[in-house]
């Protein structure tokens, strides 16, 4: 399978960067932009060895070159040389592992679902690793992996002798040379035919890794959908943009009386439902009414608040409304209104969650721009707890930094 792979040229590229990279280099920033290349040995190809030199011809680090792309170099080792293959990746991918043993040691007993590998921030620029239970899930956000990606696969079976690796493809990768592989291919281990079952926080879920969004479940919201269910016993919820409905079943096993899914894909909230009955065998989640309404966000909260209807929580974890920079006020307009409008179907006194995954809308312009539109509202925001990134999302560079959700009283 992976002998039509191109394999990896025994020449290295040598470049020298500006000062200005080489000191954001030095600091540990995973990205160099094309033109910050000062010089290079020769013309190399994509997913070839570039080794940085500082002017004094001593070594930096060690970078995956992207002749094509404005990211030129994305850096995978810095310090002291050394040898990129299969034995570099698995120091790698255990380094990674360690720092999420927590969550490992909380879900002990169950199939995790948790992010391996988080790409730049975990020191593999483009690359994402996340297991679901024995299945890991390879997606590739940037072509310089293919050169690499038999070592890696190699060094995530050695490390971690998962039952299935599944490859997934990030959009700009798939629309380019992909060596034969499409997204959603079964590259190593057992062929795997329908959802893969795993767990978050005792809970079980199904993730369709080779079809569904991102590689399969939305891992990120993990801690946040388990404080969600500390805090609505006996509580009517409503869920928007619910998705495969992780708020949804933390809510009901939270002992929630309702719990009201929203989401414009029919086969996400169908996907929700199986995983509502996935843990039908609590008598919490028996207890709980589900209901689920397929229908754009702003317009069914619209039509809910004109009915009447409130709900003692509601969260509203919508999708990144800032692809790009300058979508930030589009964002920002988008926020003010989810926020006006949630704000109508929020009980005096009750929980609202509103959560953010536009990277370029930075976490001080989110609360700002939450707090503006609860007081234009007439509503006090009391704030519980502000959150970021979960330990199997570490954020170790200012781009890296994406995801932020606040809960709030609601008076």
């Amino acid at each position: 399978m992976f002998e039509q792979l191109p394999t990896l040229s025994d020449r290295r590229i040598a470049v020298r960067l500006t000062a200005d990279a080489l000191r954001h280099v030095r600091a540990g920033h995973p990205w160099v932009f094309d033109d910050s290349i000062v010089s290079a040995s020769h013309e190399g190809e994509t997913g070839d060895l570039a080794i940085v030199f500082n002017n004094d011809r001593k070594f930096v680090g060690i970078g995956l070159f992207d002749p094509a792309g404005p990211i030129a170099l994305r850096m995978v080792h810095r310090g002291k040389t050394a040898t990129i293959d299969q034995a570099f990746w698995e120091s790698k991918i255990n380094a990674a592992r360690a720092i999420r043993q927590p969550l490992l040691d909380a879900e002990f007993g169950g199939q995790p679902g948790y992010r391996v590998v988080n790409g730049e921030n975990d020191g593999l620029p483009g690359l994402i690793v996340d297991a679901y239970d024995t299945t890991l899930v390879v997606k590739l956000y940037s072509s310089v992996w293919f050169r690499h990606l038999r070592t890696v696969i190699d060094a995530l079976e050695t490390t971690m002798r998962p039952s299935s690796i599944v490859l997934r493809l990030g959009r700009n990768v798939a629309g380019g040379e992909t060596y034969g592989f499409d997204d959603g291919d079964v590259i190593a281990g057992e062929i795997i035919d329908g959802p893969v079952l795993f767990t978050e926080g005792g809970l079980r879920f199904e993730a369709d890794v080779r079809k569904g969004q991102k590689t399969g479940h939305f891992l990120d919201q993990r801690h946040n959908r388990m404080r969600l269910g500390r805090l609505v016993a006996g509580r009517d919820v409503l869920d928007v943009f619910a998705s495969t409905g992780g708020f949804s079943v933390h809510a009901a096993a939270g002992r929630a009386r309702s719990v009201h899914s929203v989401d414009i894909s029919a086969p996400t909230l169908a996907a929700a439902e199986r995983n509502m009955a996935l843990n039908a065998d609590r008598a919490e989640v028996q207890g709980c009414e589900h209901t689920t309404e397929v229908g754009d966000a702003f317009e069914v909260m619209i039509a809910l608040a004109r009915a009447g209807k409130t709900y003692d929580v509601v969260v509203i974890d919508p999708p990144s409304f800032a692809q790009k920079q300058s979508s930030i006020d589009v964002a920002v307009r988008a926020y003010t209104r989810l926020t006006h409008i949630g704000l109508r179907l929020v009980r005096p006194g009750g929980v609202f969650v509103q959560a953010s995954c536009s990277s370029r809308v930075t976490s001080d312009l989110f609360f700002a721009t939450l707090l503006d539109a609860a007081d234009a509202a007439g509503r006090e925001l009391r704030q519980m707890v502000r959150t970021g990134h979960d330990i199997d999302h570490p954020v170790t560079y200012p781009e890296g930094a994406y995801l932020k959700a606040g809960f709030f009283n609601a008076l």
